[in-house]
């Protein structure tokens, strides 16, 4: 056992910003080991009623640090949601989102069984700003949402989402903000050593996974160091049956010429299999409401991940009143992913309907849309792909934090630079078939099989018939660096004359941010540059084939569903050895680079009051905040050649724009009795646009017949934002909580249509023309009007023993969010669509329970329904709703040692999505049950 100091929270004044002072009570309350409850240093600011420190022993208990975040979340601002370090630590996450996903109003994003975005109160995750020790974070990715799972979890501290703003913020986000501690040294009263390590075994791939984790810290005299590393590796398998989506009949409708058989032959078995006349084919209000399956896969992925994080803290603290920080964080996330699909894509270029053997007309009759349910067609293109994704992602963040307290100020400074850089090598070698198929709708998803055309052959079983199409590689490198420094000023006051201010507050703060993207694309046609003797030539058969069982380790493909395929294609590791010849190599390519300045200078003012309204104690905190932004961005557009050749060519752009805005907030608390707690706030916050979409860069999509472009002149999206709620504050950390929240929401960002460009060959996949054509170009644009997002936030945590005493060491922690909005999707149909990322309610449920040497704790996290994209701008596809069961036994051994069961997806549920309605599935994903044993000791 070991010492541990918990913060009770008596009547004290407020603490009344997420920075300057609350940062520094965050960090004491919430810092402390990976393993161990939370060592906490309380901080009084001149109150009489001083926080009383209470000297406890804790042996690692999730109760108590239950017990830390109500603290913290008692003595906020405004509205806020906390967990700690063994909160974090002591379930069986495998990075930090999944460590989020238990918290009020957090729900993740998952991907292949992985948690790897944020959504706050549902919206979507780039509505939310993130930073790590006050430093904004730098993304992976061409926004600005963080890729969380790039960080583990162990060498996180504390996590705390912020979801009403203070003017002392330097950005609010919209849904939220994540503020990351990691740990220091002076959060330790005694010298700390943390040691775990575990093996991890995945269900579907049979593989077992090793992770360790250390943490060391010790002070001396003034000088304190503090060093935790992290290493973990992930082998993680997932079978789909995926890529099922709408195509609309247009596809062939609008033939013309020697194609024109297409359109007549299409519209001929339309009328005669279904009844449905098209009067015009042209008429894409018509054509767009008959669709068809446009491409049945079948897909197998196998994910690699090898992940690496450390902090290192070192701090000076020569007397209460002041300390310097240092904070440096690095990691490496390398990840490996190989996909083998087989497909049969049935919205071929030369295609027809052949036969109509079902549809559905009746499903989303609403809407006018008729679904051709099982369908012949005349040329199918069948597909073998397969991918490599490679991924090197790299994150590196250092800070200086000063806190002097001189002549009754505190003077809070802090300097720092978020970086990441991330390279990406992707690979497609893709082999092609075409002849006749029936593709249809089957269960879970859809499946390919013979037709009665006698040309119509085993698409999963005839090697012979695939050509080589093409090797085709992806070089892409993203860097993303932030520079910030900022200065706060705060004052206690003390005015006989005006006894309610409590405090003023100012600062400025000047961040300076760039993003590039170099990115090149490279094909391979033969056995060297320039030479295509093996395009249409080379079959599938002459390469080394494996089965997929073979390929991805586990056993057969989709175990689960009843006569799922079975196939061998061509093994990564063998593609990038033989078609990458010698001397192969990929250049970045002008056109794809883009490069986006931002800097932003902001000022803020901040006040704090405390008074008695009748005789229940009031505290206000009411600030400003101005906000200047410059963004310049670079790029390139295409010119007509002048030298009197054909073709355009690449030529520099840029672009520079600017906005200010003045934001204010109010965050309100009432202590109607000594534990009933009445809150409000009000505030105006921002999102800033994703740096890609604000890019000059063109990007197309050949099969949507579109361009599309960055839009240099994008502004943020705004949200006017209240909330009201009430905190009943129990014993032993017990929280009982309601909250109702509404946000207006304007210039939300989306596609829009925004000019033509006229002739544009495309071509097909075996080489030949498939028609010119008009492409549409896409721009991303701030939205007129504004919409409302509504919802009611429930929290309940509490020991069961409050009821009877036999019920020692259980408890609850649960919370349920339910969300309201008046906005529809753009889907150019008119079909009623809720914002992607917006679902109606989620709920999570943990029940514990807990002594000297056993502990365990069995989690369920739910997520509704929500639409993930929509087709085409046509037809929206929902990612289905979405329970998972986890489990976690812990036993001491000893004192300092203990050993931990861990279970992620208990019940091995699968993810599945579909098109308007649950009887259209486009994708069925199983990515099994991953169970650990790991063994940890403190010292």
């Amino acid at each position: 056992m070991y010492k541990v100091f918990v913060v009770k929270i008596n009547h004290c004044n407020p603490i009344p910003t997420s920075r300057g002072v609350l940062s520094k009570t965050i960090h004491s309350i919430i810092a402390g080991s990976m393993l161990s409850a939370v060592a906490v240093t309380a901080v009084a600011q001149g109150s009489d009623d001083a926080n009383l420190i209470e000297e406890v022993m804790v042996t690692g208990s999730y109760a108590k640090s239950l017990e830390q975040a109500v603290d913290i979340k008692r003595s906020s601002v405004g509205f806020s949601d906390s967990i700690v370090a063994t909160d974090i630590a002591d379930f069986p996450e495998q990075n930090l989102a999944e460590a989020l996903q238990r918290m009020p109003g957090v729900t993740i994003e998952r991907n292949r069984g992985l948690g790897s975005k944020v959504n706050v109160r549902s919206l979507p995750s780039e509505f939310t700003h993130v930073s790590i020790n006050g430093l904004a974070t730098a993304s992976g990715s061409g926004g600005r949402e963080v890729e969380f799972d790039i960080f583990a979890s162990e060498i996180i501290q504390s996590v705390t989402v912020q979801k009403s703003p203070t003017a002392a913020d330097e950005e609010g986000g919209i849904a939220g903000s994540v503020l990351i501690s990691t740990g220091r040294p002076f959060d330790y009263n005694e010298p700390k050593f943390v040691l775990s390590a575990e093996g991890a075994h995945n269900s579907i791939s049979e593989e077992i996974d090793p992770k360790i984790s250390l943490l060391a810290s010790n002070t001396f005299g003034d000088w304190g160091v503090l060093a935790s590393f992290s290493k973990a590796q992930r082998t993680n398998r997932t079978d789909a049956n995926s890529g099922i989506n709408f195509r609309p009949l247009s596809r062939w409708t609008e033939k013309t010429g020697s194609s024109k058989w297409q359109a007549d032959q299409t519209l001929e078995v339309l009328e005669r299999d279904t009844g449905v006349v098209i009067t015009d084919p042209f008429d894409s209000e018509q054509t767009n409401r008959v669709v068809f399956l446009d491409k049945v896969g079948n897909r197998s992925y196998l994910n690699d991940q090898d992940k690496w994080g450390g902090t290192l803290s070192l701090q000076y603290q020569p007397s209460d009143t002041f300390t310097l920080s240092f904070d440096a964080m690095l990691g490496g996330y390398d990840n490996t992913e190989d996909e083998y699909d087989a497909a049969a894509y049935t919205a071929s270029s030369i295609s027809a309907l052949e036969r109509v053997h079902a549809y559905d007309s009746t499903t989303l009759a609403d809407y006018g849309v008729v679904v051709l349910r099982d369908v012949s067609y005349a040329n199918t293109q069948h597909e073998f792909l397969s991918k490599e994704n490679v991924h090197k992602t790299d994150y590196t963040q250092y800070s200086f934090d000063m806190d002097w307290e001189v002549a009754g100020w505190q003077v809070k400074g802090l300097v720092g630079y978020s970086g990441v850089e991330k390279l990406s090598d992707t690979s497609n070698l893709k082999h092609v078939a075409y002849g006749p198929s029936r593709s249809r709708y089957a269960g879970k998803g859809g499946e390919t099989i013979l037709s009665d055309n006698p040309g119509s052959f085993d698409m999963y079983n005839s090697p012979g018939k695939y050509l080589f199409d093409s090797y085709e590689v992806n070089l892409e490198s993203i860097e993303d660096d932030k520079y910030a420094a900022q200065l706060d000023f705060i004052r206690p006051m003390f005015l006989d004359s005006f006894p309610a201010l409590a405090q003023i507050q100012w600062g400025a703060r000047y961040t300076d941010k760039s993003k590039k993207r170099d990115r090149g694309t490279e094909f391979v046609y033969g056995p060297s540059a320039g030479d295509t003797s093996w395009r249409n030539k080379r079959t599938l058969q002459d390469s080394k084939l494996n089965s997929i069982s073979g390929l991805v380790p586990g056993g057969s493909f989709l175990s689960d569903v009843s006569n799922s395929p079975q196939w061998a294609q061509v093994d990564n590791g063998y593609a990038r050895s033989h078609f990458r010849y010698d001397g192969f190599n990929v250049d970045y390519q002008e056109s794809e680079y883009y490069r986006v300045d931002e800097e932003v200078l902001s000022f803020y003012a901040m006040v704090d009051f405390k008074f008695d309204v009748g005789n229940l104690p009031t505290t206000i905190n009411a600030g400003v905040r101005s906000v200047d932004t410059t963004v310049e961005s670079y790029g390139y557009h295409q010119v007509q050649n002048n030298d009197g050749s054909t073709g355009y060519t690449p030529a520099p752009i840029s672009k520079q724009g600017q906005y200010r805005d003045t934001l204010p907030s109010l965050n309100l608390s009432m202590e109607l009795t000594d534990n009933v707690m009445l809150r409000a706030a009000a505030s105006e916050t921002l999102i800033r646009p994703a740096l890609g979409d604000i890019a000059y860069k063109r990007t197309v999509s050949v099969s949507e017949f579109k361009y599309r472009d960055g839009n240099p002149d994008l502004k943020p999206t705004y949200a006017d934002q209240w909330e009201i709620g009430l905190e009943w504050y129990l014993e032993q950390g017990g929280l009982l909580a309601v909250s109702w929240f509404e946000k207006e929401i304007e210039g939300v960002v989306r596609e829009s249509l925004t000019g033509v460009v006229k002739d544009v060959t495309k071509y097909n996949a075996n080489g030949t023309i498939d028609g010119i054509y008009d492409f549409d170009v896409y721009q991303k644009v701030n939205a007129e009007g504004s919409y409302d997002v509504s919802g009611v936030e429930f929290i309940a945590q509490f020991p069961l023993s409050m009821f009877h005493p036999a019920l020692e060491g259980f408890g609850i922690n649960a919370n349920l969010t339910l969300l309201d909005n008046s906005l529809t999707g753009d889907s150019d149909l008119g079909i009623p669509t809720p914002p992607a990322g917006l679902t109606d309610k989620t709920w999570n449920l943990t029940a514990f329970y807990e002594n000297d040497v056993f502990d365990a704790r069995i989690s369920y996290n739910y997520k509704d329904k929500y639409v993930e994209y929509i087709e085409r701008d046509m037809f929206p596809v929902y990612r289905d709703d979405y329970g998972q069961l986890d489990m976690a036994i812990g036993y001491h051994v000893t004192d300092n040692i203990k050993v931990v069961l861990d279970v992620i997806n208990l019940t091995d549920e699968a993810t599945s999505a579909y098109t308007i309605d649950p009887s259209f599935p486009t994708m069925y994903e199983m990515s099994g049950r991953r169970i650990s044993l790991g063994v940890r000791a403190d010292f």
